[in-house]
């Protein structure tokens, strides 16, 4: 288990890596045609950077669920085993603390008797 979170973290990382290896190329690669353009074509240049920045609503959507994807296989599940032991030790405590608040207002109510004589 441990060794899967490993090279999941190193598979991250090197992705990671690539993804900023490539924005620093592209950003290099847009510096350079920017400075060999004209001034006048800045505005129309403005308008295309504009719509190719722009992703579409579907593509956007099935991003959002492929990393949701993602997200779900990282998760790592309790075995059935922890689940029961989790669940014994809850319903030991509720009884504990069920317990003591029912001593304490029955307490409480024997002193209130007490202090009121009813």
């Amino acid at each position: 288990m441990a060794q899967k979170k490993k090279a999941d973290k190193s598979a991250d990382e090197q992705q990671e890596k690539k993804s900023s290896a490539k924005k620093s190329e592209s950003s290099a690669k847009t510096d350079k045609k920017s400075s060999d353009k004209k001034p006048s074509d800045k505005k129309s240049d403005k308008k295309s950077d504009k719509k190719d920045k722009k992703p579409s609503f579907f593509s956007g959507i099935a991003k959002y669920f492929r990393e949701c994807k993602s997200e779900i296989k990282k998760i790592v599940w309790p075995t059935p085993k922890a689940t029961f032991r989790n669940m014994g030790i809850v319903l030991v405590v509720l009884l504990v603390l069920g317990l003591f608040i029912y001593g304490l207002d029955t307490g409480l109510l024997a002193l209130l008797k007490l202090v009121m004589d009813i």
